[in-house]
């Protein structure tokens, strides 16, 4: 897997998620990995990109709104971020914009 998604022509849906991590991994990196297979599977997947340092930042990419929900329901998913409320994350914030350009080398 490449570090930056190869994402299609535009245009496409991008959800950012910005947070910051609580101390200990209590099953973070498992269960982060998981979430990355899971999503892999789901229709409308396009991609993702992921760091973290003080601050993690994670973007991924889906082809429409619908796709996001249908991942956002995801019986997986959706106990990850009760994990993620209660556990991981100190705080965090999740942001979903409309790709209309991308362009790069």
């Amino acid at each position: 897997m490449s570090v930056i998604a190869d994402t299609p022509a535009p245009p496409y849906y991008a959800v950012i998620f910005t947070s910051t991590r609580t101390e200990g991994d209590r099953a973070y990196v498992e269960t982060s990995a998981r979430m990355i297979e899971l999503a892999e599977q789901h229709d409308g997947y396009l991609g993702i990109e992921s760091a973290r340092e003080e601050l993690g930042i994670t973007v991924s990419y889906w082809k429409d709104l619908t796709s996001i929900k249908a991942w956002k329901a995801n019986a997986e998913h959706i106990e990850a971020q009760k994990n993620g409320r209660s556990v991981w994350y100190d705080t965090f914030k999740i942001r979903i914009a409309k790709v209309e350009r991308d362009y790069g080398v």
